[in-house]
């Protein structure tokens, strides 16, 4: 951390680095110990020229390897007090619905990187034809018209848009930017690029590893829609904003509460880590309330997670909701600001120090994972789902923090870059061993940790996607499999955290208890008072212990009062 001043002086200056969504991209950003979340991101924005900030956040990494996104409303010393050197990452936080009713264009080309990363690292997940129609849109936007005397060859084989990109693939795209997309600007290509992929049943999904009541791995999807569970190629479970009645979690156990059918139930998903499952619990929260609500007033306050040893997590939603940025007919009063489109699919991510990356335990072996043949139980929503086992592949669950490994095909490996080709290797030995049958198109995770999030050390992160029983009525009985958790040391320390306290709070109940029924005289007691275990207590060590502090008490005060 950077700073200038000394620690206790409260105009000591703080300095940050933020990543945009184009890693080529980054601000230097200084706060004080009182600013708080809220000021770096309308720093972040106002250096974006951009007005429409509710639906974009912070991001960064802590200590422990756990993401979270900067609290708008603390400090933000408090939030990002162990982390050194700063570093945080400007992300999209609440995808709209339909981007065309964004109010500036600007915001529009912000979505579009967003999703434009999203495609690179697997998150906005699709049919590989769909794939290859995103990507031409990209590659027009990039390069402009197909031109046969400067695009000779596989000229798509040098952009790194897919996270694998198979001869067959590069192929399809070439051909559509050849024939479909000429005449188009670089913005009716981004439009026809947002129209696209917010059709996609993926869009906006930042999928988090967990696992169902039977030990099965997949990924638990949040966006507008509601929360979402893949496995494989599909779509197994979609439980809608309307039929969600509460969102909690306790411990490592994220437990939706759902009205199904007019029938209550319960759905639980243990995640790796309580730190994780708390994030997911905030995430999930947050994203229904922004587009639930009909006005932020209406927030409540929620508290969830807390048990005898443990205070619950306390969390009030701050800012605006969905349906109040679209209401505000408040004009915004300023010409359309100039949109910088700089190419970046063949330049190298800056060289700023790299965001630890949140890994996921690597015992969850979430790296390849077979298709399921769930029970009939389970709630399938394939109806309104494109994908099938024919006509799409299985998604390779590889983090986004390999995004730089692809870009060496261009632009050289950095020591980052070499980390991550090596953990590729592994992943295309593993492949050729048989413990995965993936295809040409592959895709990576949703971690939204960039190469602008990337370790300075490698940490692998695993994810996997299944379906979910609906007919678990407690939830939290039935997850008895194991799953790996943090490093013993902060076990330890979490556990004596926990355990001192309470023992400690059990010590003065006992002897509060002790002292109400020795000195107080109520018949209800009188049978506690004669029992020989409590004249034993009262002879040997309530008598003496009282009569020692009686006259300690009485030679303190006699010192006090002069003679």
């Amino acid at each position: 951390m950077i700073k200038f001043g000394s620690r206790n002086d409260v105009n000591a200056v703080y300095k940050c680095t933020v990543r945009l969504l184009d890693d080529t991209e980054i601000l230097e950003c200084d706060f004080k110990a009182q600013h708080k979340g809220k000021y770096l991101l309308d720093y972040v924005c106002e250096q974006l020229n951009l007005v429409e900030k509710d639906y974009f956040g912070l991001r960064y990494v802590d200590s422990n390897k756990q993401r979270h996104w900067l609290d708008q409303t603390k400090a933000v010393l408090k939030q990002v007090k162990d982390m050194d050197p700063i570093l945080l990452s400007f992300r999209v936080k609440f995808y709209p619905p339909d981007p065309f009713r964004l109010k500036e264009e600007i915001t529009r080309y912000q979505i579009y990187l967003q999703l434009k990363r999203d495609l690179l690292h697997g998150r906005l997940y699709c049919a590989p034809n769909e794939a290859a129609l995103l990507a031409a849109y990209v590659v027009q936007g990039e390069l402009g018209d197909y031109d046969p005397e400067e695009h000779v060859g596989n000229y798509v084989s040098d952009l790194k848009i897919l996270l694998k990109q198979s001869e067959q693939v590069e192929e399809k795209i070439m051909e559509i930017h050849q024939t479909q997309l000429r005449g188009q600007s670089p913005t009716q290509t981004e439009s026809n690029f947002l129209r696209k992929a917010c059709s996609l049943d993926t869009y906006g999904v930042d999928p988090h590893p967990v696992k169902d009541q039977r030990g099965s791995e997949l990924y638990l999807g949040i966006n507008h829609l509601g929360i979402l569970t893949f496995q494989g190629s599909r779509k197994t479970n979609h439980f809608r904003w309307t039929e969600v009645q509460k969102i909690n979690y306790e411990g490592k156990m994220f437990i939706v509460h759902l009205t199904y059918n007019e029938k209550k139930q319960t759905v639980g998903f243990k995640c790796a880590t309580g730190a994780s499952c708390k994030h997911v619990w905030r995430c999930a929260v947050e994203q229904m309330l922004f587009f639930t609500l009909p006005s932020s007033s209406d927030a409540p306050h929620v508290v969830t997670g807390g048990s005898i040893f443990s205070f619950g997590t306390k969390f009030k939603y701050s800012g605006r909701v969905e349906r109040e940025i679209l209401e505000d007919s408040t004009p915004t009063r300023r010409e359309e600001p100039t949109i910088n489109r700089v190419g970046s699919l063949r330049r190298k991510a800056s060289s700023v120090p790299a965001t630890p990356s949140t890994p996921v335990i690597a015992e969850l072996g979430h790296n390849s994972l077979p298709r399921s043949n769930y029970s009939a139980d389970s709630r399938l929503d394939s109806g309104n789902y494109p994908y099938s086992p024919e006509n799409t592949l299985p998604l390779e669950t590889v983090s986004e923090d390999q995004e730089i490994a692809g870009k060496s095909r261009v632009d050289g490996v950095t020591s980052s870059e070499k980390v991550h080709d090596l953990h590729d290797n592994h992943v295309d030995k593993k492949a050729k061993d048989g413990e995965s049958n993936f295809g040409d198109y592959y895709y990576r995770d949703g971690m939204d940790q960039s190469s602008s999030e990337l370790a300075s050390q490698s940490h692998r992160s695993s994810r996997s996607q299944t379906p979910v029983s609906r007919g678990n009525k407690n939830a939290t009985s039935a997850f008895r499999f194991h799953i790996s958790s943090a490093p013993k040391g902060s076990k330890v320390l979490k556990f004596l955290r926990v355990v001192i306290p309470s023992i400690l709070i059990v010590l003065l109940f006992l002897f509060l208890m002790v002292v109400i029924i020795l000195e107080t005289d109520y018949e209800v007691l009188a049978m506690l008072r004669r029992a020989p275990e409590m004249i034993m207590i009262r002879r040997r060590y309530y008598e003496p212990a009282k009569e020692f502090l009686k006259s300690r008490f009485l030679s303190y005060t006699t010192d006090l009062i002069p003679s």
